[in-house]
């Protein structure tokens, strides 16, 4: 069954369009904890997620040592806790937020079945400063405020989110963040070439999408509606600057670790791509290290 189109410039509020992806991303967890191989983990104590291993190659150059390990993250919209306890494998102290209580249930109840410690704290990311104080205290600060992949499209305002970011860094903390690149999301995902079929530029209207299936496994949820916002690299970019932050470095993928298209092929670590020589035409990620001054 094909899914229906989204429906662009929905002029939906804040808090109504947090309550129905919340709804959603609920009832996604059952489906995940299913789909996303937990078994490894229990099995192999130095599993990691290939998220988190991509994402370590890059970060760990800006960070004391070229190791994250004895440092202090926070992860930000953390979902099921795979990647964040992907991170304490890698000897981070971490701490994950997220807006689903069942989704950081799971993540705790993993992390206690593999011995792993982290701190959980719910609630929206755009509140997430007050949230950490109020959960582990106001002097609860951080080396590293790590997000990564399926992010920032489902916040409207990211000058919020990158203030958010600055007041739980340390001076002279990085931020990273790995996430699906906006060229990538302009895309008709059922043509059989490339061709732009949704915007680029967010004018604070959102996409209104009505999907059963989730981006990983074969079930599917019946709260279907969610609302997503597109934000250029220049807005990404612009929102951490404005937040105080220094740009270090930004790189562009061809790869991602979810298949966006059905003709997108899989690659031998599990991660997907465009076939042939469309894997160069245009990029599928983007990522950005970013610093508060000081330290």
């Amino acid at each position: 069954m094909t899914e229906p189109a989204p429906v662009d410039g929905v002029a939906i509020g804040w808090d109504d369009a947090r309550a129905a992806n919340r709804a959603n991303w609920d009832e996604r967890v059952a489906l995940h904890v299913e789909a996303y191989g937990l078994d490894r983990y229990r099995e192999d104590p130095a599993h990691l997620s290939t998220v988190v291993r991509k994402d370590l190659a890059t970060l760990s150059r800006f960070l004391p040592g070229g190791s994250i390990g004895g440092l202090d993250v926070c992860h930000l919209q953390c979902h099921i806790g795979t990647d964040t306890i992907s991170l304490a494998r890698a000897g981070a102290a971490v701490v994950g937020v997220d807006f689903s209580a069942p989704a950081l249930a799971a993540a705790a109840g993993l992390a206690t079945s593999l011995g792993i410690e982290a701190s959980w704290v719910e609630g929206d990311v755009l509140d997430a400063r007050a949230l950490v104080s109020g959960a582990l205290g106001a002097d609860r600060d951080f080396d590293v405020v790590y997000t990564s992949i399926g992010t920032i499209g489902w916040l409207r305002d990211l000058d919020a989110w990158a203030r958010q970011v600055a007041a739980l860094l340390r001076p002279g903390g990085v931020f990273y963040i790995r996430d699906g690149h906006p060229v990538l999301f302009t895309l008709d995902e059922a043509r059989d070439e490339l061709v732009a079929r949704y915007r680029y530029f967010h004018d604070g209207l959102a996409l209104q999408w009505d999907e059963a299936a989730t981006y990983v496994g074969d079930g599917t949820v019946s709260s279907t509606r969610t609302y997503e916002w597109v934000h250029p690299i220049s807005e990404v970019v612009t929102a951490l600057i404005g937040a105080g932050l220094t740009i270090e470095a930004m790189e562009e993928g061809r790869d991602l670790p979810w298949r966006f298209a059905e003709r997108m092929v899989e690659l031998p670590d599990g991660d997907f791509a465009w076939p042939g020589s469309e894997r160069d035409l245009l990029p599928s990620t983007f990522t950005l290290v970013a610093r508060r001054p000081g330290g």
